[in-house]
């Protein structure tokens, strides 16, 4: 049988790892969610920004519709 110091020494550690451990994973959790929560707000606002190109596009090809359609009811009168 272990002497009693060896076996208190031995528990020590084991509380003192656990706390460690369990302050480093919620460190590297913490981190992974920062960074996850930056990369989903950059692919947000790239995807806002791509629909607002299409949206764009969308209106000055209908605003060249009315123009031609405009133009040939001028050119028909």
């Amino acid at each position: 049988m272990a002497p009693p110091g060896s076996r208190r020494w031995a528990y020590v550690r084991i509380m003192a790892d656990t706390i460690l451990g369990g302050g480093l994973g919620f460190y590297v959790m913490h981190r992974i969610e920062t960074s996850y929560k930056v990369r989903r707000e950059e692919r947000l606002r790239r995807y806002e920004a791509h629909l607002l190109t299409k949206e764009k596009e969308a209106q000055q090809l209908q605003d060249e519709g009315c123009r031609e359609d405009q133009a040939q009811l001028l050119s028909d009168s």
